[in-house]
């Protein structure tokens, strides 16, 4: 029995999950999932009829965001809508009930095809939490026949190979942090880097070659976070395209089509319960870690100090940027967010530690997400405290991602849409991503 009813039709063509495959450079990405050919043709009975909208379904802590767009050779934004969630309905950036989520999102769809006057039904979504993993891996690879041009079969055999590995590891770190045997699904892969014999190749095949070093990335999600997802989608009566991991979401949009980017950035998505950290380097994801502060942790903080309810604490919160507050005022503020802020310092500065096989981090950090709009977070980034122990090789420049100024995107005047859609605009690349594949 549907939970919110659409008044949709029951025959349905079968739901898949596709694995996006991008790592910001198209024409140069190897398709090696080893269910290629399968997926491809079940999702070509998905692709969007001429002028059907495909919808972004962002499933935060405090809100649900959605976005329709059309996918041509720019992505289209139609509409945009947000939906506050129920207080519990979400814990740690992921869904802790299923009916209330079910109801959030109802909501917002409904009102976004009212907004755009047709139905919504092919979807990405995206998944975050710190049992969501994402990291890249190298292995290298002798060949024996090295004089033969290297052919499709064999660089989808290498690339696997580096799939299982990714798998094993990632499978041996969250059962070791979890202490039970969690079960995990591949979500994104991205080919970050090649070398044939200490050449750099953008794709190998044709190639001859002794000793191929290929560098991927892969992220995993555990399927108590995916399957919540998918009965969210099935009660909505949605066909989903793919789910992404937000963080590779936000590294999309920050791509965009511009599929010979160089870009070298840290992207932080500050949601309401987590925080997604991304590294990347010569327009490839370095990897991605999640830590579980967000803007609600700040919101809270002012709450219990100052004696009010969450939506006036918000409130407060939002108006440490303008004039609004007496001095007394912002300072009672300042000192109730700040435990927050140094607990979440700290965790940005050990999820960027674990980067250690880059000589120098990048020197600029693109913010986005609900939680940056606190001003402090900027500072904090730019103290010495955060910068001392860190490899910057100079101050970064720190700023919030404007969705004006996102490559391949066309935004129909849409106001709503600011730094917390970012999530939402990067999972209607995937959604490309994927029906183009």
């Amino acid at each position: 029995m549907m939970l919110c009813p659409r008044n949709r039709a029951s025959d349905r063509a079968q739901r898949v999950t596709h694995v996006a495959i991008n790592g910001g450079q198209e024409h140069n990405v190897i398709q090696y999932n080893h269910m290629r050919n399968k997926i491809v043709e079940r999702l070509s009975k998905l692709k969007p009829t001429k002028g059907e909208a495909v919808l972004a379904l962002d499933i935060g802590t405090e809100f649900v965001k959605v976005l329709a767009a059309k996918l041509d050779d720019r992505i289209e934004i139609l509409g945009a809508n947000k939906v506050r969630q129920e207080a519990g309905a979400m814990h740690d950036g992921a869904i802790a009930d299923i009916r209330a989520v079910t109801v959030a999102c109802e909501k917002a769809i409904s009102e976004l095809e009212r907004q755009i006057g047709q139905p919504l039904r092919k979807t990405v979504v995206g998944v975050a939490g710190e049992l969501v993993k994402a990291s890249a891996t190298t292995i290298t690879y002798r060949r024996k026949n090295h004089e033969t041009p290297i052919a499709e079969d064999e660089m989808h055999s290498i690339l696997q190979k580096v799939e299982n590995r990714a798998l094993e590891n990632t499978e041996k770190q969250i059962n070791r942090e979890t202490n039970r045997d969690t079960k995990i699904r591949l979500i994104n892969s991205a080919l970050v880097g090649m070398d044939i014999d200490g050449y750099k190749v953008t794709n190998p095949i044709g190639f001859p070659g002794k000793e191929i070093a290929v560098q991927i990335y892969t992220a995993f999600a555990p399927l108590v976070h995916i399957g919540p997802m998918e009965a969210v989608c099935r009660e909505l009566d949605l066909d989903l395209l793919a789910i992404a991991t937000e963080p590779f979401a936000v590294f999309r949009a920050v791509v965009g089509d511009q599929t010979a980017s160089n870009i070298t950035t840290i992207i932080l998505d500050i949601g309401g319960g987590t925080t997604d950290v991304a590294v990347v380097s010569n327009g490839g994801v370095e990897g991605t870690k999640s830590f579980a502060i967000g803007g609600r942790s700040f919101t809270r903080q002012i709450a219990d100090s100052m004696d009010l309810d969450m939506a006036a604490a918000e409130k407060c919160k939002l108006a440490l940027g303008s004039d609004a507050l007496s001095d007394a005022t912002r300072e009672r503020i300042l000192a109730a967010v700040q435990p927050s802020l140094t607990i979440w310092q700290a965790g940005v500065g050990m999820s960027l530690e674990e980067f250690g096989g880059l000589d120098h981090l990048p020197s600029k950090i693109l913010l986005c997400g609900g939680g940056a709009s606190l001003d402090q977070i900027t500072e904090v980034l730019k103290s010495d405290s955060f910068l001392e122990d860190l490899p910057f090789a100079k101050t970064p420049e720190v700023k919030l991602i404007d969705p004006s100024a996102l490559p391949g995107i066309k935004n129909r005047g849409i106001e709503e849409i600011d730094h917390s859609f970012i999530t939402a605009i990067g999972l209607l690349w995937v959604a490309k991503d994927s029906l183009s594949s």
